[in-house]
């Protein structure tokens, strides 16, 4: 590490105008707190039982098609119904409401359960982003925010370990999204170019932070990351929202996720949980102003810390003054560049193209 880096500081979190408090020498204080369990090592392929399983039949009584692809359906469960009664007026300003109505829908990437998208072949992952890019098209011109996220293991809430994410549209600007607008906004208009455009390409260049890249994507924990292995997918042209992709591009995301998903399982030798979603231009009518200062991307969350049973916790000081992470994102960069890394090569080989490690499932070796 930076000598200067060494000692706690601040970096600057432009997406949300906020700062992150980095204390790089905490990993090395001895932990005696909680334990998560270790991840089920077998699922069934198929469990009649599995409400999301080709042919099973789901809460409200419908049953599953025989689906060999992806397959979406509406949330039994919603969030958001999109004839939600109006709350009324507000009557005191510390008293406000709003109405808020949308839509859920869930939607499986494949009729498997024991796979997920690292174990996906990349033109299973392509309808995968075509599903999504449509689901943009469909929902968006109705509703101004279309939220795409995948939790994924039960450490991230999920409670259901076959392959699927939600999508929930809004008739409002959900507080993140109406923050990176405001920032990436602001950004342009005083800087000239778009944020993340920009960001990508000195990224791109100084490769300090950069997990894996191809032609068309780029990877990298960014700067201000919060979560220790939290990472930034980022398009390397301007690009406002997924259906603005080209069939090239959509094909060379497949590729790139699929390597950024398995390092993340080689990482600690587990199915790596995470909760990811994608965050493009407003939709609704937002489609009909001038959105360049927007650029798409997707964040991913990762909340594993130091081994595949400890994860960061974000509370005390995270809930009641700022968010602080323990280690900087260069340490748990690969180390491609040749900078010095917290945890070594034993740990951090994970990220890095040439390990092969001992896992019990063939097919994440043969993508390493």
């Amino acid at each position: 590490i930076a000598p200067i880096f060494r000692a706690p500081h601040l970096r600057y979190n432009p997406l949300r105008d906020s700062w992150v408090l980095v204390s790089a020498h905490r990993m090395k204080r001895p932990w005696k707190g909680q334990v998560e369990k270790p991840s089920e090592d077998s699922v069934p392929r198929h469990d009649p039982n599995n409400p999301l399983c080709p042919a099973s039949t789901r809460a409200n009584g419908e049953v599953n098609p025989e689906y060999d692809s992806t397959f979406l359906f509406e949330n039994d469960f919603p969030a958001l119904q999109p004839d939600a009664p109006d709350p009324g007026s507000d009557h005191h300003p510390l008293f406000r409401t709003k109405a808020a109505r949308g839509v859920c829908k869930v939607m499986c990437f494949h009729p498997w359960s024991d796979v997920t998208l690292p174990l996906m072949q990349p033109e299973e992952i392509c309808k995968v982003i075509d599903k999504w890019a449509e689901l943009i098209e469909e929902l968006g011109p109705t509703y101004p925010w279309v939220q795409i996220f995948e939790n994924k293991g039960a450490m991230m809430g999920c409670s259901n370990p076959h392959p699927h994410c939600q999508v929930w549209a809004s008739s409002f600007l959900p507080n993140e999204p109406a923050l990176a607008e405001r920032c990436q906004r602001a950004y342009l208009q005083k800087h000239g170019e778009p944020m993340l455009l920009e960001y990508a390409r000195m990224e791109a260049q100084a490769q300090e932070r950069v997990v894996v890249e191809n032609e068309h994507w780029l990877v990298v924990v960014p700067y201000w990351a919060t979560w220790p292995f939290q990472t930034l997918l980022l398009p390397r042209r301007h690009i406002l929202r997924l259906p603005d992709l080209t069939s090239q591009e959509r094909n060379s995301l497949a590729s790139i996720m699929k390597r950024l998903l398995t390092k993340y399982d080689n990482l600690f030798e587990v199915s790596f949980p995470y909760s990811m979603g994608w965050h493009g231009a407003p939709t609704g009518h937002y489609l009909k102003e001038d959105m360049n200062h927007w650029q798409l991307h997707a964040h991913y969350y990762p909340p594993l810390l130091r081994s595949a049973t400890v994860r960061k916790f974000m509370v005390g000081y995270e809930m009641l003054a700022q968010e602080q992470r323990d280690l900087t994102p260069e340490q748990v960069s690969p180390p491609q560049s040749g900078h010095d890394t917290y945890w070594g090569t034993l740990t951090l080989c994970g990220w890095a193209s040439g390990w092969t490690p001992q896992l019990a499932n063939p097919l994440v070796l043969a993508f390493c």
